[in-house]
């Protein structure tokens, strides 16, 4: 079967967009080569198997699976054209989306941001499951240096180098939005700078536990 791999991940992450998102307004996909794995459109998320799964070129034609693929491929096509994550979480998380309709970028005001960039640009405005919307979304965060952006009036996008990642780092932007709108609150919140910011890169490399004979 084209991508088993890939669509077993499908299924085994999907009901993790429950956690981040209402209804089913999330989607997420796997790549491998030339095409991923996504979930299909308007199912819930634990109702379908991997061969329902459908499986998509990074030109947007569908290749293979029972159902139709997220309204959102253009955003994953794009996204794995520019950028080649291994895989891609979109969500409609509370505090994200809420970030999207207030059309603001979140700025580095806590030192997790560093799991996807120095920041996480607002991408503009356009109908969702539009190309317009994805080319939208690629310039934000290839300007930005992200691996995450916030879709004005619209949610959350996040990558990473496999799905846990990508599902991990699209709940660490949504608390750091909601940090950011709660501390707005009351105040305005101290930003980290780029040198900062390139400390706890620098000290993330190192984190947890490392091989034997290493420090």
């Amino acid at each position: 079967m084209t991508l088993r791999a890939e669509r077993e991940a499908v299924v085994a992450y999907a009901p993790s967009l429950a956690e981040l998102t209402p209804g089913r307004t999330g989607n997420l996909s796997v790549r491998e080569g030339d095409a991923f794995a996504v979930t299909p459109t308007g199912v819930a998320y634990d109702a379908f198997d991997v061969a329902d799964v459908p499986v998509v070129g990074l030109d947007g034609e569908r290749r293979t699976g029972r159902m139709a693929p997220s309204s959102e491929v253009p955003i994953h096509a794009g996204i794995y054209e520019h950028a080649s994550p291994g895989a891609i979480v979109h969500t409609h998380s509370p505090w994200a989306t809420t970030m999207a309709t207030l059309r603001r970028p979140l700025p580095p005001v806590h030192y997790m941001i560093v799991a996807v960039g120095h920041e996480v640009p607002l991408a503009d405005y356009a109908p969702y499951g539009t190309e317009a919307l994805a080319a939208n979304v690629v310039a934000a965060m290839v300007e930005a240096d992200s691996d995450a952006a916030i879709l004005a009036n619209h949610g959350l996008v996040v990558t990473g180098p496999d799905l846990e990642t990508a599902v991990e780092n699209a709940r660490h932007v949504e608390d750091l939005c909601r940090l950011y709108l709660r501390s707005s609150a009351v105040g305005e919140p101290h930003v980290l700078t780029d040198e900062q910011l390139a400390t706890v890169e620098e000290r993330f490399e190192s984190y947890g536990q490392q091989p034997a004979g290493e420090s």
